[in-house]
């Protein structure tokens, strides 16, 4: 596990091989070839709120050569720390910036990035960013950190409908070693807030439940933990 700025970490199942590709199979081999060669340049990834940006940021990182310098830096967790959180950052061989837009606007901050992407492109490493919006959308004051940004490679990170949830909500049980009922992911899709961040929040804590009572994931069950009546 890569230990990060101010103690970020890798989310131990954010990797390619935990992402359901869908409809964003030209943006995951993009990321792919980025993760396995680290080639000089920037990528921008748009897409709204549990889209799988974080999650594809990461698994660039998870996916690098060894030896070669990665971080996930995601700039709402190290905006109150201020621009000095991203210290170290230059000297990194790919660099993931996660929620750009938070720091829109915010002059030292902007100084901050600007350097950094004059330093990698004089370095020929490789920049990934991650924001709601393409960055010709995002309000940043400084002009020429816009312009720069706005060069990146940029994809749009496709949703997953929901069909696609299901297989995502299947993969996931899958990889943490068991089976879930397809009448359970749909009720979860019904119960819960359709993104995936939160559906993936709420398998995995129903999954430790269910170890700990020996239960399978059944709807029952389910009903039992939302309820508190326990087992």
């Amino acid at each position: 596990m890569k230990q990060l700025t101010l103690g970020v970490q890798l989310k131990e199942r954010a990797t390619f091989a935990s992402f359901l590709t869908a409809r964003n199979q030209e943006l995951v081999a993009h990321l792919e070839h980025v993760a396995a060669t680290t080639p000089g340049g920037a990528t921008w990834l748009a897409g709204p709120h549990a889209a799988g940006k974080s999650h594809l940021l990461q698994a660039v990182c998870a996916g690098v050569s060894p030896g070669r310098r990665a971080a996930y830096l995601p700039l709402e967790t190290l905006l109150p720390f201020g621009p000095e959180a991203l210290a170290g950052a230059e000297a990194l061989d790919v660099a993931c910036y996660d929620d750009v837009q938070v720091v829109a606007g915010l002059d030292a901050w902007e100084q901050r990035l600007f350097a950094l992407w004059q330093g990698a492109q004089e370095r020929q490493s490789t920049l990934l960013f991650a924001a709601r919006e393409n960055p010709a959308h995002v309000e940043f004051a400084l002009q020429d950190l816009k312009s720069r940004l706005a060069s990146s490679s940029i994809f749009a990170v496709r949703e997953l409908n929901d069909s696609e949830q299901l297989q995502a909500l299947d993969l996931r049980a899958r990889l943490r070693g068991f089976e879930l009922p397809a009448e359970t992911a749909r009720y979860l899709q019904r119960r819960f807030p359709r993104d995936m961040r939160t559906l993936c929040d709420i398998l995995d804590t129903l999954d430790d439940a269910a170890f700990v009572a020996q239960r399978r994931l059944t709807v029952p069950f389910i009903r039992n933990v939302i309820d508190g009546r326990g087992s």
